[in-house]
């Protein structure tokens, strides 16, 4: 009698779960899942040597400068790039370089990247800034972007604390002044500076990714992170956003400091590309005299 009991329970047990319908898993929940396990998994700290020490310590900044070939409005425009990267201590809390050296510091590679570039009679200009630990074992501590042109101007900043901490202002009508979370996962912006440190530490496979901070403001694209695949051979790592349809291609230096050579970004058909000019090591900082007005013609920049 007992097992009878028993029986019928665990029998009415399976009729009501079978009732229930089950969850369904598709690719963006396993994309999520994957990340999740990443996240909470903390990679060791990146060693640094003497050859890393000797280059990114050595009170310059690595400065490149490109030729660029900007797709905007279905046509090319032509103008220049500058990539600058340069290591510096950060505030974690503050988010924001320290003035004096103190050992809660973060050591970050930042890199400020430009594009200047002509639509017609007006000029474009675009900054993104990006922090990235050189200890390598986490995302970028802070991403921002700025893009001016004669209609106006916008600007987007991402802060990393408990989720990413976005805050975006603009001109434009239902983007004005926004502040909202999202949920950590690969940045973009920090592919390029992860990439200097440690290329083989890049993500790859299927990974959900933030888009560019330049890309989704310039397309009006929800900041978000999208389904992505990534391939990374010696010299060449490729993001593909099929939802963006989207493809990031970044020609490097397979051997340190892996030096960006290039890079070609395709966009529902239109090309994109930056092809390396001239690279200085520079304080730039204390070069700013007119006399000093030669080192952008060094760069190809005048």
């Amino acid at each position: 009698m007992q097992f009878l009991k028993s029986s019928l329970f665990i029998f009415s047990a399976f009729l009501i779960l079978g009732c229930k319908e089950q969850p369904k898993t598709d690719t963006k929940t396993t994309y999520n899942q994957v990340e999740s396990v990443a996240k909470k998994a903390k990679l060791p700290a990146f060693k640094t040597n003497k050859q890393f020490n000797d280059y990114w310590y050595s009170g310059q900044a690595e400065i490149t400068s490109y030729q660029l070939e900007q797709s905007r409005y279905g046509e090319i425009r032509k103008g220049t790039a500058v990539l600058v990267f340069v290591t510096e201590p950060f505030l974690e809390n503050d988010q924001v370089k320290a003035d004096q050296s103190n050992p809660s510091n973060i050591n970050v590679l930042k890199l400020n990247a430009t594009k200047k570039f002509n639509t017609g009679i007006y000029p474009y200009s675009i900054m993104q800034s990006t922090f990235y630990p050189v200890s390598n074992n986490q995302h970028a501590l802070k991403v921002s972007a700025s893009v001016q042109e004669w209609c106006g101007h916008v600007y987007t900043q991402l802060n990393n604390r408990e989720q990413f901490q976005v805050t975006s202002h603009s001109y434009f009508q239902g983007e004005a002044d926004q502040n909202f979370n999202l949920e950590k996962n690969s940045l973009e912006n920090q592919l390029w500076t992860q990439l200097r440190i440690d290329p083989t530490s890049l993500p790859t496979g299927k990974i959900n990714i933030i888009p560019s901070l330049e890309y989704t403001r310039l397309n009006h694209t929800p900041l978000k992170a999208y389904n992505a695949f990534a391939e990374n051979k010696p010299g060449q790592y490729t993001l593909t956003i099929k939802d963006l349809d989207r493809k990031l291609t970044i020609n490097y230096n397979p051997n340190f400091p892996f030096d960006i050579q290039s890079w070609e970004e395709v966009q529902n058909g239109n090309l994109t590309k930056a092809t390396k000019i001239k690279t200085l090591q520079s304080d730039y900082w204390n070069k700013k005299s007119n006399t000093d007005l030669e080192l952008r013609k060094t760069l190809g920049l005048e």
